[in-house]
This record gives C-alpha cells, structure tokens and sequence, in this order.
C-alpha cells in the first residue's frame, strides 16, 4: 500500500470510529471507568456524551503522558509539554473522583475506593494501565531504578533518567535493557535508543549506547536499523537476543547488567522490566495467569467476569499492540458497546486503528499502521490495510512523519484531555 492509500484508509477509519451519539437512545444505567488515561477518559468522554451516568476513578491531579517522553529523556523537550489535567473532562461534565480503586466485587457490581466509599456500577470498565514486574528480573526491584531508572511510566522516572544523561561524563556507557513481549508499546524502547543515540552524537560525542534485547525482532527493525547504520553508527551498539542480549540480572549497586555472556558496566543504566496488567485487574479476577486481562474482541468484556469491559494497555487484544493510540480506539469502541449492551442492543463488530509514530533523530520520524477486526475470537490484522514508512524514503518524507507525529499528539491529547 502506498503512503497517501495508507494515509487514506486510516483517516476514513478514524472517522467511522468516532461515537455515535444515535445509540444512546433508550440506554440506561450506571457506569464506572477506573483509570484517566487516554483508553479511560476517552470511554468517560464518550458516555457522559450519550447521556449516562459514568463517573471517572483517577488519583491523580495531572497525568503525565508517556508518547513523546523519550523525548524530554533525550533533553529535546521539557516534562511540562507531557503534563495533562482533567478540567477539560469536568468542564465537559464528566463526573471525576481523586481516589483510587482498592477492590471490585464483581458479582455485586460494586468498586470499593481508597476513601472507603463504595460506587455500584451496571458496567464497569477498567483502563487501569501495567505493572512493571519488580520480581521478573534478579537484582532490579523499586529501589534499584532508583539508581537504574525504567522511565517506562512518565512522570518523575523520566525526569530522573534525563538527569542521568545530562550528569553522564563524556566517554561514559549507557545500558538499555529491553524485556521480551508482550509490553507497552513496541517501539518505544526503539525511538528511546535512538534519541539516547541522538544525545550522546551531538552532547557527549565519545559516549556509547549499548542496547540488550530480549528478541531477535521488533516492530519497525528495518526502519531503525537503517537509521542507526546512518545516523549512528559509533555511538549505538545493538545486541539481540542469539547473539546474548537477554539480561540475566543487575547490580544496582555496582552498576552492572549481566547476561550469560557478558556483564556490562554502566554509567547510565535504563532497565526497562517485564509488565503485567495494573493490580486492580488482580483484584477485579479479570486477569489470567498471564498477567493480562482476555476480553471479548467486540465488547471487550472480559472473558473472565461479566459486566466488566478492560481497554488499553492491560486489555490481551490480539494483533493491536499496546499504545495510546490503541487505548483511544479501544476507549470509543467500548463505550459504543456498552451503551448498546445497556440499551438491549447487540453492538456491531467493530473494526479499529493504531498508528505509533517514532523519532529516531529531530526532524526524522516512522511509523507503523494496522487495522483490526474481531476474528476467531480475538482482535486480528485486516491484511493490506495496515503497513510502514517507506524504507528508502527521502529526507522530506522522513520530516512530514515526523510532523505528524507531533499532529497527532496535539489532536490527541486536545480530544481527550481538553
């Protein structure tokens, strides 16, 4: 598929995504979202549009978005730029409450908060995020990244791992760990090695990254490959998983990564652990022994307890990775859902999109595209509808991804969070 086709198909999926204020008639009844992030405030959005009754459980004040982070890693923009608030939601009317859930009964249709109170639901969906597994990975746990930071949730980890850089002397070694799949975004580990890269080339040019993999593939490798062979060839070293990429273990102290081959030194050491669905998912049972939640491709209801709908990143949905951009999709297609499974409607097979944009340098962007429909019980790629960035693409083309990139990160955080 070409670019402009490519482009084409997703923007007139975009649009048939979209709520569908028509379904609301007739709907009835109480919904409760856990989780403000872009899969939970957009499903909250999309009710309170269609007349229900749906209240948002979000702890904090100001969400810190983690598309475009690897960026502020890299001293190119500031943590302000990431800093998202909900009065765009209560302006719009959506009922918020600044607690945490602490436990969900599903079989009295209730979620217990932190504060004691209790919100009864007729459908509940959940858009609680990951847990990064601090008991997956010898040595590495809560206090170590500390000192190794996993900056894989935006907020102070990825301050604190920007200050690493900028202290880091010249000639010093950065470590990267990545783990094996599934988690948060694929490519994300990708784009930050190269910004690290970008960093290192043009503020400490005698520094190295050394990047150890747990895999032999990964989402856009060509496309980065032929980057790093371009942009970064002294500066950013690679190792997958057969030629002994997988960490073993690391000593925070020492600062050492070790793999069955080789213990690495570090001066800045960024370890990104294995992740599972966020604990409330535990406590809901709609998780499996995988750690992530089934769901029902059209509902996404979970396969495990009735009446709950899980989205975004601790949703096991197929073919469609783990992003903002899958939990927005998500986010419109389980509200429409649920609006019709409270109306008495079965709701229509959906089909959704992702797009994930990655910077491997300023002005020099790629992405990757699927289109997704319910098949044999899960969420599958629609073949030809999807595809990448050109990999032999000019430089002007290389600067308009990167331009819509930034498009979509203001259109994006705009309809959620505005």
């Amino acid at each position: 598929m070409t670019e402009i086709g490519r482009r084409a198909v997703l923007a007139g999926l975009a649009a048939a995504a979209l709520p569908r204020p028509a379904v609301a008639q007739g709907a009835r009844g109480r919904v409760v979202v856990v989780g403000g992030g872009f899969g939970g405030a957009t499903a909250a959005r999309v009710l309170h549009r269609a007349g229900l009754a749906v209240t948002l459980v979000e702890p904090v004040e100001t969400y810190y978005a983690c598309p475009f982070s690897n960026e502020v890693i890299a001293g190119l923009r500031p943590m302000s730029a990431q800093a998202l608030g909900y009065e765009g939601l209560r302006a719009a009317g959506v009922t918020l409450t600044r607690t945490s859930a602490e436990a969900i009964d599903g079989a009295a249709r209730q979620v217990r908060l932190s504060d004691g109170t209790t919100l009864d639901y007729d459908r509940l969906i959940l858009s609680p995020g990951i847990a990064l597994r601090f008991d997956a990975l010898p040595g590495y746990d809560e206090a170590a990244a500390e000192a190794m930071p996993h900056a894989w949730k935006a907020g102070a980890q990825t301050e604190l791992l920007a200050r690493q850089l900028a202290a880091m002397p010249e000639g010093g070694t950065v470590v990267l760990s990545v783990p094996g799949n599934p988690y948060r975004c694929p490519p994300g580990p990708y784009e930050r090695a190269s910004l690290i890269a970008y960093h290192l080339k043009t503020r400490k040019p005698r520094a190295k990254l050394i990047v150890l993999d747990a895999k032999d593939t990964f989402s856009k490798q060509r496309l980065f490959e032929q980057a790093w062979r371009a942009l970064y060839p002294d500066h950013l070293e690679y190792v997958p998983l057969a030629a002994g990429g997988q960490v073993a273990s690391v000593d925070a102290g020492a600062m050492s990564v070790a793999t069955d081959f080789a213990t690495h030194k570090a001066d800045v050491a960024c370890i990104i652990p294995p992740q599972r669905a966020a604990p409330i998912a535990a406590a809901a049972a709609v998780a499996d022994r995988s750690g992530w939640c089934p769901i029902d491709p059209v509902t996404f209801e979970s396969r495990l307890v009735p009446r709950i709908h899980v989205i975004g990143d601790a949703a096991i949905a197929g073919a469609m990775p783990k992003s903002a951009f899958a939990a927005n999709a998500q986010g419109k297609v389980c509200a429409d859902a649920v609006i019709d499974l409270l109306a008495g409607r079965a709701p229509a097979a959906p089909k959704l999109i992702n797009t994930c944009y990655s910077l491997v340098a300023p002005g020099y962007g790629i992405s990757v595209a699927g289109v997704y429909h319910p098949a044999n019980g899960v969420l599958a790629d629609i073949e030809g509808a999807g595809g990448t960035s050109p990999v032999d693409a000019p430089d002007t083309v290389r600067r308009q991804e990167a331009a819509y990139a930034e498009d979509w990160y203001r259109t994006i955080t705009a309809a959620v969070f505005g």
